[in-house]
């Protein structure tokens, strides 16, 4: 009886289907590994972290719509990135360059080197294929709107004519990530403010002029009260972007927003929580640091469902079977 109740929260899904690799963790930069193994066998298993309940996607080829990428540190993802073209998938990439100090990200590429992977991808896809993602928007002592719009204005003059979109947001402040915050308040005296709507709507505008004078559209990702003159909304998962990349504009979606003013398409995240270590104080994806570092440390590539044993996985596998 235990054994098939356990069964009844196990599904298979094996319709056509955006895959998300992954808004919970940085997949590319730490799990490549993973990803390709799960690539290679033709499926992945997931645990929604919210019901608990298990899942296996199918990742054959004629089962995957298109493959969209998270990450702050594609370098390590190249290599694999030649083989899942050889497959013929379809790919299109978040690829989050802040120029933080090292404070806020601490386990995060340096910037440099992120513009450079940025531009290669850029050069073997195209600048169609990539959302640059300015996300967060962090204000503090030591990056106040002046930090930002400087910032800004070196990264975009350094991108422009690599990337179309620009995708950003200001913190949401959930409670794990103010835990964080308070966290980095008591050890290193930094505090993040949240500021009034109408100092991130005059921040936000000043931003978009400078990506305006750079080719770049600026689109608030669950911030419709920024949207207007130079600023759209963000889709993330853009079911119009994939479908005039890859099917000449007559690919049908189902918008199936993941939170509040979200406009993302209907997509399968197949990514955990607590698993990326990348050390970013504003994080909302883990936690804590120590916690995403011991998953880290754990992790073993043989596992169906990232973030969980070997054993565990191969007995769910089992199981459904």
């Amino acid at each position: 009886m235990d054994k098939n109740k356990k069964m009844e929260k196990t599904s298979s899904q094996d319709s056509p289907r955006i895959i998300s690799v992954s808004r919970r963790t940085d997949i590319p930069a730490f799990y490549g590994d993973w990803f390709m193994k799960r690539l290679r066998k033709g499926f992945a298993g997931y645990v929604n972290p919210f019901s608990g309940s298990r899942h296996f996607v199918s990742l054959s080829r004629e089962n995957v719509v298109c493959l969209v990428f998270w990450s702050k540190n594609f370098g390590p993802f190249m290599a694999n990135l030649k083989e899942i073209r050889s497959r013929g998938y379809n790919c299109y990439f978040h690829f989050t360059v802040n120029g933080l100090p090292e404070i806020f990200e601490s386990n995060v590429v340096e910037t440099s080197r992120a513009i450079e992977t940025l531009k290669e991808i850029s050069r073997i896809y195209s600048p169609g294929h990539i959302n640059w993602r300015y996300d967060p928007v962090l204000i503090t002592e030591v990056t106040d709107a002046d930090f930002h719009l400087k910032n800004y204005q070196s990264l975009s003059s350094r991108l422009e004519g690599y990337i179309e979109r620009c995708y950003f947001s200001f913190p949401t402040f959930y409670g794990k990530v103010k835990r964080n915050i308070a966290i980095l308040k008591r050890e290193k005296g930094v505090e993040i403010s949240d500021p009034p709507i109408d100092f991130k709507i005059d921040l936000a505008n000043q931003l978009a002029e400078i990506a305006h004078e750079h080719g770049i559209s600026m689109n608030s990702c669950c911030g419709d009260y920024l949207i207007g003159g130079m600023i759209k909304k963000a889709r993330c998962i853009d079911g119009d972007v994939i479908s005039s990349l890859f099917f000449d504009g007559k690919y049908s979606y189902k918008l199936k927003p993941s939170r509040a003013e979200c406009g993302c398409a209907e997509s399968t995240d197949i990514g955990a929580y607590d698993t990326c270590p990348g050390g970013c104080i504003y994080c909302y994806a883990n936690v804590n640091k120590q916690k995403a570092r011991s998953s880290r440390e754990k992790h073993d590539p043989r596992s169906a469902f990232l973030g969980y044993p070997y054993g565990k996985a191969t007995q769910w596998i089992e199981e459904a079977k």
